[in-house]
This record gives structure tokens, C-alpha cells and sequence, in this order.
């Protein structure tokens, strides 16, 4: 890494939270991005220091956009677009539809998330092998994690605004959602 860093951002998304880093060299024309510490794109002498690059984070090859726009005279404003949207517009609609957990098993920090509108299930960058099925007040979704029996209930919640509700279960007992 030089001198040149101007932003870095962390995107969560289902196959785990990813650190972004630019440099942006303004007197070199130089643009590097890294994803996870991983050099993705390199640029060299580029004249025109304002504009936009496009990349992909993850193992789903999510698009990724970072504008660079100048602001007054030599500053720069940086920001990261994720599928077509602002940062802060992707997360606020990923939180609707996923729904993530951090747990411990047996020592091991878990990060599971459920896509709700395909009910993958991943752990740790890993989409797992689930089995799903109807139950008298919704579904079960069934799959497991280091020896331990997991399901991720949905069930209505009886109010149209809140939909249906999301629950893990390990071993029977309920963990906790967490916001990402």
C-alpha cells in the first residue's frame, strides 16, 4: 500500500464481509483497487483523474463501481456504488432481504446468512447444502454446521409490514439476528 489510499470500505455480503481499498495517486494519474488485500485493477497514467471504475467483489462477482469526482480544485470525493446503488442504498435493501447470524460453534466464529429470496443458506463464504420443508405454520429450512443441527424457520408474523419472521435454531435453541 502507498501513500495514495483515498478510501476504504467494508461490503457484507452472503459470502462475507469485503474490504475494498483505492489509491488514488493525483499527481501520477495512478488507480488501484484491492479487494480483501488482493490487487484487482491497476491503472497508470491516467490524465483524466475524475470518472468512475468498475469491478467485482465475491464469489457471486457482485459489480462494484467506485466515482471518483472532483470537488474543488485538486480534492476528490470517492464514492462505492454495489449493483447500481449507493453504499448506504445497498445495505439499508440487503438488511430486507437477508437476514444474518454470528455464532460460535465448538470455537469456530460463524457467519451465517439466508437469502430470503432464494433460501440459500451460507456460512462463512461457503453456500451450504440445505433441505427445505413446509411445516403447519410455515417452513423449515434444515442443513448442518460442524456436526450441529441447524434450521432457519420462517414463519408469518401476522402483520403484513412485518412479513414473514426468520429464526436459526442450533441444536434446538434460537440465536440471535444480528445487523450488518
Amino acid at each position: 500500500m502507498s501513500s495514495d489510499l483515498a478510501g476504504v470500505w467494508e461490503v457484507a455480503l452472503s459470502d462475507g464481509v469485503h474490504r475494498i481499498e483505492f489509491e488514488h495517486g493525483t499527481t501520477t494519474g495512478k488507480r488501484v483497487i484491492y479487494v480483501d488485500g488482493k490487487e484487482v485493477l491497476r491503472r497508470d497514467w491516467m490524465f483524466k483523474l475524475v470518472g468512475k471504475e468498475t469491478f467485482s467483489v465475491g464469489q457471486a462477482d457482485t459489480k462494484a463501481t467506485i466515482n471518483i469526482d472532483a470537488v474543488s480544485g485538486f480534492a476528490y470525493e470517492y464514492t462505492l456504488e454495489i449493483n447500481g446503488k449507493s453504499l448506504k442504498q445497498y445495505m439499508e435493501n440487503r438488511s430486507k432481504v437477508t437476514s444474518t447470524w454470528l455464532l460460535n460453534l465448538d470455537g469456530i466464529d460463524c457467519r451465517v446468512v439466508l437469502e430470503k429470496d432464494t433460501m440459500d443458506v451460507w456460512c462463512n463464504g461457503e453456500k451450504i447444502e440445505t433441505a427445505g420443508e413446509f411445516v403447519d405454520d410455515g417452513t423449515e429450512t434444515h442443513f448442518s454446521l460442524g456436526g450441529h443441527s441447524c434450521c432457519v424457520k420462517a414463519v408469518s408474523s401476522g402483520k403484513r409490514r412485518d412479513g414473514i419472521i426468520h429464526t436459526l435454531l442450533v441444536d434446538g435453541t434460537e440465536v440471535a439476528e444480528c445487523t450488518e
